[in-house]
């Protein structure tokens, strides 16, 4: 046998060793535990025991602290009708935040489980590449005949985050085909979400979220947001603080060179922080800014879109003229997964001749399916008015949660339409908010189970000050106003005493 033959036989020994040793760390998969795969091929029973159990061993839930299971149950949600949700063991909850700020029309709704399966049993599922298909096309031409009337053009997705991602990519492709090729940045607002994915949490302005995926995309920057609670003691009215946190737009624009700056993204009312609202004047000075750089505006209306803020989208309410708006979520009260990037004709018009070609997609967007229970929920939307329903409630749901002022830890109610926050503070009458040990403590030592035992299920939420966040069904009326705040009373009144 010669050297290399020698070699060669070693070789071959030591990975063969490799892989038993390897073999005999790897849990052949007969010998993990399923009963839920064993009760169903048996036809027997599944029960909320067996069901805690293997949630704890295999689901990783999105956003969530599992160490918290240790030592208690994992709430499992397994029915919905109205607004309310139920969990495997029976308990009802008044769904205070429409599942995600998206079941917009209610839950249980068997109209759209028919729409889902006459699609399916017509087309079960098409992509939207180089094809189109009959409920496409129909979805599109609906969401225009409610959308601003600039915009003439839509992109589908398969939710918000990736309509955000979507604008982002257009806008730094049309700059470079229209002979601006350094036009890439992107502006958001500080604490604002707008998603997960690479790009949108680039855009996303909460360190926090971001620290552990960090290297992100580059080239995004923050301006203030529209916070008028905490706005600083200099400013006499909302209108005037809305002015200068709008001016500070135009100076990043300048300050980054406005041959570099693409868009700008903010959300009609910001979730994140807490429902942080502005009047007209701050969008027709945003809009102004914008146009004097060419900046793209970019509405991200994944929330205040379909119904939430009392208009069918919120940019028709502050008066807002973007080039790109976000929607997702209560496009279809979220019964199926969808977003759509509404765009204007502009921004398409390079795409129109020759070769040129927006390289970029998602399989299930516009799905079939999807885009026919969006058109089911758009009907119900019209047939009971529930824009409406929200336009002539709004005042009365936020004069009833008004009534928890009298609560020292209630330091300022705010939102609009069917999406309120309510700021949590220490000293009402300093403004003076909580620690981070003392929010943990009141927020998820107290608060988020407290407010579940109550039989209400809301968000309890700390990216920013303290806040409580509500967001239910668009259904809903003064009956339920009264419910909601008679739930909150109860889980708030005590809570002061912690600290």
């Amino acid at each position: 046998m010669s050297a290399a033959q020698g070699k060669a036989k070693k070789l071959v020994a030591g990975i063969k060793s490799l892989i038993k040793s390897t073999a005999r760390k790897i849990k052949p998969a007969s010998s993990i535990q399923l009963p839920l795969v064993a009760a169903r091929k048996a036809g027997t029973k599944i029960t909320p025991a067996m069901l805690q159990k293997s949630a704890k061993a295999h689901l990783w839930m999105h956003f969530t602290r599992h160490s918290t299971f240790d030592t208690k149950d994992m709430p499992i949600i397994a029915r919905a009708s109205g607004h309310h949700i139920f969990d495997v063991n029976g308990n009802k909850y008044f769904d205070g935040l429409s599942g995600l700020f998206s079941v917009n029309a209610g839950h249980g709704r068997v109209r759209y489980a028919e729409a889902a399966s006459k699609q399916m049993q017509e087309l079960d599922f098409f992509p939207l590449w180089s094809f189109a298909h009959p409920r496409a096309i129909e979805l599109a031409e609906r969401l225009l005949s409610y959308a601003p009337k600039n915009l003439n053009r839509v992109f589908f997705t398969t939710g918000g985050g990736e309509a955000v991602e979507t604008a982002w990519k257009i806008a730094k492709q049309f700059f470079k085909m229209t002979g601006k090729p350094t036009k890439h940045k992107v502006i958001s607002r500080h604490v604002a979400y707008h998603g997960t994915s690479q790009g949108a949490l680039s855009i996303t302005g909460i360190p926090a979220m971001k620290k552990m995926f960090e290297p992100l995309v580059p080239s995004t920057f923050r301006i203030p947001n529209t916070n008028w609670y905490r706005a600083p003691g200099q400013f006499k009215t909302e209108e005037e603080f809305a002015l200068w946190a709008a001016n500070r737009a135009e100076e990043m624009i300048l300050f980054e060179d406005p041959d570099t700056v693409a868009a700008l993204y903010a959300e009609p009312i910001q979730n994140s922080g807490g429902c942080f609202t502005a009047p007209p004047i701050y969008w027709q000075r945003l809009r102004e800014i914008c146009d004097k750089y060419d900046v793209l505006l970019v509405a991200d209306e994944t929330i205040t879109g379909y119904g939430r803020a009392g208009t069918m989208f919120a940019c028709e309410k502050y008066g807002i003229v973007p080039d790109m708006m976000v929607t997702a979520k209560g496009i279809t009260s979220s019964y199926q997964p969808l977003g759509a990037l509404i765009i204007t004709e502009r921004l398409f018009e390079p795409f129109k001749t020759g070769t040129n070609i927006l390289a970029h997609g998602y399989t299930f967007a516009a799905h079939p399916v999807a885009c026919a229970v969006a058109l089911e929920n758009l009907d119900v939307f019209d047939e009971e008015d529930l824009v409406g329903n929200v336009a002539r409630n709004s005042a009365k749901f936020r004069k009833t949660l008004e009534k928890l002022y009298d609560l020292p830890i209630v330091g300022n109610v705010r939102g609009d339409g069917y999406f309120f926050a309510i700021e949590l503070v220490k000293d009402k009458a300093t403004k003076q908010t909580f620690s981070p040990p003392e929010a943990e403590k009141l927020l998820r030592g107290y608060l988020a189970s407290a407010m579940l035992k109550e039989g209400l299920y809301a968000r309890a939420d700390d990216r920013g000050n303290p806040v409580i966040q509500l967001a239910p069904p668009l259904t809903i009326g003064p009956k339920e106003f009264d419910e909601l705040e008679q739930m909150l009373r109860r889980v708030l009144t005590p809570a002061m005493k912690k600290f």
